[in-house]
């Protein structure tokens, strides 16, 4: 069955380590007959929720920004991809503030099953990307037909490209993307 797969990068950096990661999950999905799409958010405009739980009753949230758009792929999406930064042991900011505003998918008949995420962090052990996964599985745990399906940690990335060095990282990205 034909899959529609949604990589969302969430990096502040275009061509940055999970961007690249992100793309190397993408040249496998490209492989396959499922479709893809890839997001980025470094050139969008993404506010905070309020919390005013409007989206609850009406399905849209009140801010009106890129968010909406999104959120409409992410509930159109079979697979969702994830790639993010790590920041202090937990996903960027950028990340969390895109997943605080899905609240609107809440009440809807989501079509999501698997999730996966790409992280790359600076430090050399595989246990930094951990928090990460927490966040995301906290996410993924309000959405009861939903799980984490595959994690790509690519430790050992601080500088713009490092992540080139860690072919492990690059090679899961690619054949997660290729069996999806």
């Amino acid at each position: 069955m034909k899959k529609n797969i949604l990589i969302i990068s969430t990096s502040p950096r275009k061509g940055g380590n999970s961007d690249l990661l992100a793309d190397e999950f993408l040249r496998g999905v490209k492989e396959t007959e499922n479709t893809v799409e890839k997001i980025t958010l470094h050139d969008k405009t993404i506010g905070f929720c309020r919390g005013c739980l409007a989206c609850q009753t009406t399905g849209k949230c009140v801010i009106k920004d890129d968010a909406n758009a999104i959120v409409e792929q992410i509930l159109h999406a079979d697979v969702l991809v994830f790639a993010t930064p790590v920041y202090f042991f937990e996903m960027s900011g950028q990340m969390k503030t895109l997943l605080d505003r899905t609240n609107p998918l809440f009440p809807t008949d989501y079509k999501f099953r698997e999730i996966y995420l790409l992280a790359a962090a600076g430090e050399e052990e595989e246990h930094s990307v951990d928090g990460t996964v927490h966040g995301l599985q906290g996410w993924i745990d309000c959405f009861g037909k939903a799980k984490l399906a595959g994690v790509v940690r690519g430790v050992n990335s601080v500088v713009k490209g490092d992540i080139q060095k860690n072919i492990t990282a690059l090679t899961t990205a690619y054949e997660m993307g290729k069996n999806v």
